[in-house]
């Protein structure tokens, strides 16, 4: 069967594989193709798509769009035209919002005599700079036993140093994927904890807005749950996907491909992708 990989990061997001890596990565693991999904930006596709070629390795365009639905969602969108005009500008107050929300949070930190920099994290982590990265931060600092009480005391809503970002809307997120020639699809749904209910009223809400697909394989997922959604898709008309997450070594129990050690995404998805988005 040849494999694919549907939801891969680089270094123009959160990765710490540049665009080159990933796809060369991808080759050693044996796959056709991969998408390059990065939060928000679709910087890192030329480079992909040049080193695609030299590797014979397919790469898709991507992206991946944080929303809100009461709690963060996020939007992938496959097949968009990265030169179109109707992207940049969106992306831009995107990436403007988030680095100003980043940027408070360290002088938040800094002005309690914290040794913390933002052009140092960006410097340290990439591009994309979010509470994970201001967590481990506080952890290395000693101010927090582990991530998850850094979360807790420190960066989680109501603490200390929490600042919002705004979001895109669902319908906005949407809207700018399909505007670019792009296939929207729901990322990796259980992340969301919803019951079956909940489940399919946030697919029912994107689809009145145009979603098209629905992630059903993921890292992490049993063969349970990947059965699971792929009939929710059905039942919903979406497109199947599947991919790993790849961050690189910012998630090192995630290899690209085969996620923990069990994913396996065919290429007859692709396919459906590619048919939808008429190419």
């Amino acid at each position: 069967m040849k494999r694919i990989d549907l939801h891969v990061h680089t270094t123009a997001s959160d990765s710490t594989a540049s665009p080159a890596e990933a796809v060369r990565l991808a080759k050693e693991a044996g796959l056709s193709a991969i998408a390059i999904t990065d939060h928000d930006t679709v910087s890192g596709y030329a480079e992909a798509a040049e080193a695609g070629k030299k590797y014979g390795v397919e790469v898709v365009p991507g992206i991946e769009i944080s929303t809100k639905y009461g709690r963060a969602v996020h939007i992938l969108g496959y097949y968009i035209d990265p030169d179109s005009d109707k992207l940049a500008p969106v992306l831009e107050w995107v990436v403007h919002d988030r680095d100003e929300r980043n940027r408070k949070m360290a002088e938040l930190m800094a002005a309690d005599g914290l040794p913390v920099s933002y052009e140092e994290m960006h410097r340290r982590f990439g591009a994309v700079i979010g509470r994970p990265h201001f967590a481990e931060v506080l952890v290395e600092l000693g101010l927090a036993k582990d991530i998850r009480d850094a979360f807790d005391r420190y960066v989680e809503k109501g603490q200390k140093y929490y600042l919002p970002r705004n979001f895109l809307s669902i319908e906005r997120s949407i809207e700018i994927i399909r505007e670019a020639g792009g296939v929207p699809v729901l990322a990796h749904p259980f992340q969301y904890k919803l019951d079956d209910a909940g489940l399919r009223e946030l697919i029912e809400h994107c689809m009145e807005s145009g979603l098209q697909g629905m992630e059903c394989r993921y890292s992490g997922y049993s063969v349970e749950q990947s059965k699971y959604l792929g009939r929710l898709a059905e039942e919903y008309g979406l497109i199947k996907t599947g991919g790993s997450d790849f961050h690189g070594d910012n998630k090192k129990h995630i290899s690209i491909g085969t996620g923990t050690g069990h994913l396996e995404v065919p290429y007859k998805y692709l396919e459906k992708l590619r048919q939808a988005a008429g190419k």
